[in-house]
């Protein structure tokens, strides 16, 4: 049975071009945004990984962290930050924040599956 993976970017063109990357290994669904991600999760839908943006309106990808860290139901799932900022400060924050990976924008996807592969497989 394929593992679930959940990506959370407001940037559909993100959803799309990691759907054509991970969708053939993974059943994978994409989100617009943390709320409604959040709100998916609560429906019953328990991904074996999270891939989510960091600059998000409505909800920012530290927010999102911290909410689903800080939740008995959700806190174990590993969660991957994306990020066109290299910023070293922000990196160290959220691993230890509790995100399991951190990828700056733009991304080579072959790069994010060895990523994924190694936290989940």
């Amino acid at each position: 049975m394929k593992k679930k993976i959940l990506l959370v970017d407001d940037k559909e063109t993100i959803g799309k071009v990691a759907g054509i990357y991970l969708s053939n290994d993974y059943n994978f669904t994409y989100i617009e945004n943390p709320i409604k991600a959040i709100e998916w999760l609560y429906e019953g839908n328990m991904p074996d990984l999270i891939i989510s943006d960091i600059r998000m309106p409505h909800m920012t990808g530290d927010e999102f962290l911290r909410y689903m860290k800080a939740n008995e139901l959700f806190k174990s799932i590993p969660i991957i930050m994306l990020s066109s900022e290299e910023s070293t400060s922000e990196r160290i924050r959220l691993l230890e924040e509790g995100a399991e990976d951190y990828i700056l924008k733009p991304f080579n996807p072959l790069e994010l599956k060895i990523r994924i592969k190694k936290i989940i497989d």
